[in-house]
């Protein structure tokens, strides 16, 4: 009675939160109501719909269908997330990190394994996106969205069409390209440029030369990109879509060489305080109703079936949002790597980053991968 006298129920098996948003009365939302919980959820930057621009506040709709206090809070890497764990300086309940990602904090114990009793929305999630190496039974992920990367050029700075990664490194632009700044996307465009798959056997600094880079941006692409500040950049997919919506002089394109495909997955840390909590948000966020309104909003592509189903075709449709058999049949996946490959390139990006910030002007260390020979000869053969 209480729960009908603050969120309606409408057509059989529904619940309505907000205007646009109804989730299925087949759950126990209530059961954490007067109890004073709040979950700390960690998740990328503009990765959800969070009320601008006449979106739904999906955090604010769980709030008041839970009575369950949101401390929102955002990072802009893996490697950031990873960090911020690690230390120990702050406690998460729910976080959003990457494939890889996802397996290596598996292989490390720093995940807590679902009880999918409290998660009955995972049969929402299409099985193209389930049972990958990182997490082959879906032990402690659920998948949140998905996409590709790909190069964002400004049409009106760039001549011809990037096609390839090799682009990225033309001194025509000097000075105007972006870079990721995290090591992990930036050694693979690097080792793609050169023909190699992009989890690497080994890393090997191959050669210095002048370098084209303007910055190493994560979020700040946003602002550069939107504003004309730099020609072109490799980002994620999902975020080009909403910088070619800011300014229409963008383009994208997917790399003839072969992009990453990756999937980003809600998980819960080992150390959450309120795990049971935190399942109920990973059930909210995978509603139809929520879902779609987050994919709506963020441009990334979706996970669940019924969702893709109901988006406008200019999206469903959209190549970049879900590209062509072409595109994804060249697609890689990034691994889980091993240690002594993760701190190798974690201190030869280190190295890279911190000859290029001190002062060495714009001649710096191209952080470029190569694999070990055996390696590379395997992928000539193939």
């Amino acid at each position: 009675m209480a729960l009908c006298a603050a969120l309606p129920v409408f057509a059989a098996g529904t619940i309505e939160v907000t205007e646009d948003v109804s989730v299925s009365d087949d759950y126990d939302w209530t059961r954490f109501k007067g109890q004073n919980v709040t979950l700390n959820v960690y998740n990328w930057g503009e990765y959800i719909s969070n009320g601008s621009d006449d979106s739904v506040d999906v955090v604010a709709a769980f709030e008041k269908l839970t009575g369950i206090k949101v401390n929102y809070t955002t990072f802009d890497s893996n490697e950031s997330l990873y960090a911020k764990m690690k230390s120990g300086g702050a406690s998460y309940d729910v976080i959003v990190p990457s494939d890889y990602m996802v397996g290596k904090m598996i292989a490390e114990n720093m995940l807590a394994e679902l009880d999918y009793d409290n998660i009955p929305n995972m049969a929402n999630i299409g099985e193209n996106y389930l049972g990958w190496s990182y997490d082959p039974d879906n032990t402690y992920s659920v998948p949140y969205t998905w996409g590709t990367t790909g190069i964002i050029y400004n049409t009106t700075m760039v001549e011809e069409p990037p096609t390839s990664w090799a682009d990225l490194w033309d001194v025509e632009y000097a000075g105007n390209v972006l870079m990721f700044n995290n090591s992990r996307d930036a050694y693979a465009i690097a080792a793609k440029k050169m023909g190699f798959s992009l989890n690497p056997s080994s890393v090997e600094e191959l050669q210095a030369q002048k370098s084209v880079v303007q910055a190493y941006v994560m979020d700040e692409i946003f602002d550069k990109m939107e504003g004309g500040e730099a020609a072109m950049a490799p980002y994620y997919a999902g975020d080009a879509l909403t910088m070619i919506d800011e300014n229409p002089d963008l383009a994208f394109v997917s790399p003839e060489e072969g992009v990453n495909f990756f999937v980003d997955s809600m998980c819960i840390p080992a150390s959450s305080k309120h795990k049971e909590a935190a399942e109920m948000f990973i059930n909210f966020m995978c509603e139809p109703d929520v879902g779609y309104q987050n994919c709506d909003f963020i441009g990334y592509s979706t996970p669940i079936t019924e969702v893709w189903e109901r988006l406008d075709d200019d999206l469903k449709y959209s190549p970049i949002a879900y590209p062509s058999d072409e595109v994804m049949n060249k697609a890689e996946v990034f691994v889980t790597l091993p240690d002594d490959i993760n701190a190798e390139m974690d201190a030869k990006w280190s190295e890279m980053k911190s000859y290029d910030e001190s002062g060495s002007g714009w001649l710096i260390v191209v952080f470029l991968l190569g694999a070990i020979a055996i390696s590379g000869f395997n992928i000539w053969r193939k």
